[in-house]
């Protein structure tokens, strides 16, 4: 559902107010100390949280986020806080980050973090976004849509609620049952919960869901407020799983998977040994000198749109950080252009992009003309921009994420690791001369095609596919200025040289360049920019030959490894045997770009019990279980929009 951005707008006595709903964001006696009295103080905070390691709060009603502030604030002033603040948040009509600015500049002693909030505002699209804040220690999860869509969506255990929102006269549907039973499944055997109201009905709906509720003092104009707990019962499995004992990891592989979970558990604080064949981070399918970080919309929004266009986001969020702390990291946001073929797909694309109804810097549909601007070169069509995209240097965003955390991973190669074995409560890396080159309670699968390899990983359906890129010579500032896709892609110069192509064939090994693969590459550059090649000889061209891992639905693979080789009805998900600590990372394909941040976020997130960044049905989507539960008989691999490298 297309998201409709909150207008600004103030009562009489300058409270925030929204006409849609006929209700102010916060009582008129000052939001600050609502936030503080009625949502902080309610739930016993900050003395609950002292000595946690992490404290997750729900909230369901982000407005323009003083809560979060006030929430953020308290944690700071802290000592004994715990090590990591997570909280999440619900929001159907999310402020314009002009707007939040001017909100809040009414509370200035809460201006550096509100200043830190906006430089990390997301377009307002919908479904879930994370952003890390106070240098990773504040990890703000935003649902942009329906509360009872993304309470169902939610994979996490809260220990306090926020409950907030616009009166229930005037919103009645985020007070309704459904909201409050969500909430009660997500919430933590220990958990609270505050709000400013004590209409009847919320008090009679709470109860139904679980929660045993009383009236307190109200701030400001209100006699009364609500506060109370989740009622214990001892078949409540609400509990994360506990993370294990000692925070330490071995990663197989140190391409854009393997560094982006091995960059994500140590953030956390993990440490971790990354192993990889080769001499260095991002030698094999993360190698080509120039690749693509951008979405892939459908008119229907399906798994692959949504989780393209959440890894992108989240991608450009975590290589701007990267930039702005001066990490070895090359890319740029130079955006991208994927061109329609014909007058038909053109129209389709115009379609789309009306029916999704994103924000113009997440996505917009140009005409031939506006693309020839773009670009710098006459193009016969236009089709979807997208501005704040661009091109990434694989290799250097696998050496950025174990840059940023050096005391915290130590690295081996190149070292080939010939088996994996599980003793006692640690797995082992074993050489080939059997010897143990690392030994952790975790492990992570982050080989690529090689994942085969290994006996425990079997049951996964990993495909190899074949890839050559053609690298032409490039003059700086020469055309194409934004990368350009359409059957195929090409990118700006990039240090004196630029990327096209490329191959995507399927049980194909050979490991040479191919000339017949050169003039393909070519011919979707002549299609892509009309008389551009013109003068270029393919047998003069430099090339490079990479083989990625591909899953049958061509969407990733990150979870815990199934322990069977086949599960029959009624296996589910939940109910599937797995190897303990043993995790995959894989069947990225063309897209591993776009979804290398969030998707080792995921993982990391998983292993580590926190709320996870991606709806829930996303999240199953990536799981390595879903192919034993389905038949393992003819899968095969769509090779079509193969353009993303």
């Amino acid at each position: 559902m297309p998201i409709q951005p909150a207008p600004l707008q103030f009562a009489a006595d300058g409270t925030p107010f929204s006409e849609t709903y006929g209700d102010v964001y916060h009582a008129a006696e000052g939001g600050l100390g609502q936030a503080r009295h009625v949502f902080l103080a309610g739930n016993g905070l900050p003395e609950r949280w002292r000595g946690r390691e992490r404290f997750v709060i729900a909230e369901t009603g982000f407005g323009f986020g003083l809560n979060f502030l006030a929430a953020w604030a308290a944690w700071r002033e802290d000592p004994a806080r715990p090590r990591i603040l997570h909280f999440i948040s619900f929001e159907l009509h999310p402020f314009r980050r002009e707007a939040l600015a001017r909100l809040h500049a009414g509370w200035p002693a809460l201006s550096p973090l509100a200043a830190e909030l906006r430089a990390n505002w997301p377009p307002l699209a919908g479904g879930m976004h994370r952003l890390h804040l106070d240098d990773g220690r504040v990890c703000l999860t935003l649902y942009f849509g329906d509360v009872r869509e993304g309470l169902a969506q939610l994979d996490a255990c809260v220990d306090a609620i926020f409950l907030d929102g616009f009166s229930p006269a005037k919103n009645p549907e985020m007070w309704s049952a459904k909201v409050f039973h969500l909430l009660s499944r997500r919430a933590a055997p220990e958990a609270t919960l505050a709000t400013w109201s004590v209409a009847g009905e919320v008090r009679e709906g709470l109860r139904r869901a679980s929660f045993v509720t009383e009236k307190a003092p109200g701030f400001g104009g209100k006699r009364e407020m609500l506060r109370g707990h989740l009622f214990p019962h001892p078949r409540r499995k609400n509990a994360p799983p506990a993370p294990p004992a000692e925070r330490r990891a071995i990663v197989i592989g140190a391409g854009a998977a393997g560094t982006a979970v091995a960059e994500r558990l140590a953030a956390r604080g993990w440490e971790i040994e990354i192993i990889d064949a080769e001499a260095g981070p991002g030698r094999g399918a993360s190698g080509n000198h120039a690749g693509v970080l951008r979405p892939q919309p459908s008119f229907d929004d399906n798994r692959m749109s949504r989780l393209t266009r959440a890894g992108a986001l989240y991608g450009w969020r975590h290589i701007e950080k990267v930039l702005a702390a001066g990490g070895p990291l090359r890319a740029a946001a130079c955006g991208v252009l994927h061109l329609a073929r014909d007058v038909a797909q053109a129209e389709k694309m115009r379609a789309a992009v009306a029916r999704l109804a994103l924000p113009g810097e997440l996505l917009r549909h140009v005409d031939a003309g506006e693309a020839s601007e773009i670009v710098g070169w006459p193009v016969s069509f236009g089709g979807w921009y997208f501005p704040g995209c661009g091109w990434v240097q694989p290799p250097s965003l696998c050496v950025a994420n174990l840059a940023a955390h050096p005391q915290r991973i130590r690295t081996h190669w190149p070292r080939r690791v010939n088996a994996i074995e599980r003793r006692g409560e640690h797995w082992h890396a074993l050489a080939d001369t059997g010897g143990t080159i690392a030994a952790a309670p975790v492990m992570i699968l982050a080989a690529g095609t090689g994942l085969a390899d290994f006996a425990q990983a079997a049951p996964l359906p990993v495909i190899a596919a074949r890839g050559q890129v053609s690298i032409l010579p490039a003059a700086a500032e020469s055309a194409p200025r934004a990368v350009v896709c359409c059957g195929g892609y090409v990118t700006p110069e990039v240090e004196g040289r630029r990327c096209a192509g490329a191959s995507f064939d399927v049980g194909d090994a050979n490991p040479g360049p191919r000339a017949s693969d050169q003039q393909a590459n070519l011919a979707k550059l002549e299609t892509i920019l009309p008389g551009y090649t013109a003068g270029l000889d393919a047998a003069a061209l430099d090339a490079r030959v990479s083989f990625r891992p591909v899953s049958p639905d061509r969407l990733p693979m990150a979870g815990a490894i199934p322990a069977v080789e086949s599960a029959a009805p009624p296996a589910s998900l939940a109910t599937l045997p797995r190897h303990d600590g043993l995790y995959a990372i894989s069947g990225f394909g063309a897209r591993g770009l776009a979804w290398a941040m969030l998707v080792g976020e995921t993982l990391a997130s998983r292993i580590a019990s926190d709320p996870l960044p991606l709806e829930r049905e996303l999240a199953d989507a990536m799981d390595p279980g879903r192919f034993l539960l389905r038949r393992r008989q003819g899968w095969a691999v769509n090779t079509a929009e193969s353009d993303e490298e």
